[in-house]
């Protein structure tokens, strides 16, 4: 027998700066469809607080079938959601009652979601590492856009969270040297514990960068901060031939790059890396569903509890915006709880 529906609450951004929690009606699932009780939700930083602050073209179309509204405001935003299956639509059988999955959906109490956009997780996961799913899986398409050889350097610009995964897969993907670069210096020593080679302040750019690599310059340099001024001293950091792969979404904020003397020169390439799609020459033998098995095995294997900051109840998911808006700029992963999560 059918179940009623449930009262839920959703976080919606109502105008720039402006966050608030509204009521939803969650029916049944239907057809190939699950119904997820919420146990924990992750803000995603970079891309969130682009959005929050109204960063964003208003008129740029939603990219996941769960976000609702536009980016002209109302929207009803977030991707990292883990919960517990309430009850399977028909078609979705390979999901039951109690089993704990991540789910591309904003931050709401309780939702209904395509089962396709819904994983299972490892057994005996935190569900609150679980949300790091998404950011994961950008991490990894960084990586497989990354032109690496064993051995060589990598500057990865930016160690929030996507950054600081980026830094611990490019160790695991064989880079001789892996150099970080943020400006605060809390991040800079985790990068350094978390497998970072070397980890510098961005008024030490160039020069450390030349001096660490014998007057060549990084092999390849990543720029995951969100910061557009960083994407310049990337370019100014690789060597002769090198590449500058481009994770950040600037949003609406222009870049202003240097390209009259080392990309030209030098001959540099920027590449664009973003997680909805795979890289041309991997994709006779990548999909989405192997890129999601690998995400899960990571997921046991690097260190994500350290880049947790934060743990709060949903009812104070506004005050969070707001906190990340005006200050706590070295805070990594805010992480939303929900009833019995």
């Amino acid at each position: 027998m059918a179940r009623a529906s449930l009262p839920a609450r959703a976080l919606w951004f109502t105008a720039p700066r402006t966050a608030e929690l509204r009521p939803e009606s969650i029916p049944p699932p239907g057809e190939g469809e699950v119904r997820v009780l919420t146990l924990c939700s992750a803000i995603s930083r970079g891309t969130e607080m682009l959005v929050y602050r109204g960063e964003v073209a208003p008129e740029l179309p939603l990219d996941l079938p769960t976000l609702v509204g536009s980016y002209a405001f109302p929207i009803k935003y977030g991707y990292a959601a883990v919960g517990r299956v309430l009850d399977a639509g028909p078609g979705a059988e390979e999901f039951s009652a109690g089993d704990v999955v991540f789910a591309l959906h904003p931050h709401q109490s309780a939702f209904i979601v395509p089962a396709a956009l819904v994983v299972r997780l490892p057994d005996g996961l935190d569900p609150v590492l679980g949300t790091f799913f998404a950011n994961l899986e950008t991490a990894l398409n960084v990586v497989h856009d990354t032109p690496l050889r064993l051995g060589e350097t990598v500057a990865v610009f930016g160690q929030g969270v996507v950054g600081l995964l980026v830094t611990q897969l490019l160790r695991l993907a064989g880079a001789g040297c892996v150099i970080s670069v943020d400006p605060f210096a809390a991040r800079r020593d985790l990068s350094e514990r978390l497998g970072a080679h070397h980890a510098l302040a961005p008024e030490e750019l160039p020069e450390r960068v030349t001096e660490l690599t014998g007057g060549r310059g990084a092999d390849v340099a990543i720029e995951a901060s969100g910061a557009p001024a960083a994407l310049g001293a990337a370019v100014e950091c690789v060597a002769g031939e090198g590449t500058v792969v481009v994770a950040s979404w600037y949003g609406s904020k222009p870049a202003s790059l240097p390209l009259g003397g080392r990309f030209h020169r030098g001959r540099v390439r920027l590449r664009s890396s973003q997680v909805g799609s795979i890289a041309p020459e991997l994709s006779a033998r990548w999909d989405r569903r192997r890129r999601a098995r690998t995400v899960l095995d990571l997921m046991t294997r690097l260190r994500l509890e350290e880049m947790v900051s934060c743990r709060l109840p949903f009812e104070r998911a506004p005050q969070a915006y707001r906190m990340l808006d005006v200050g706590a700029e070295e805070a990594l992963q805010v992480i939303f709880k929900y009833g019995e999560g």
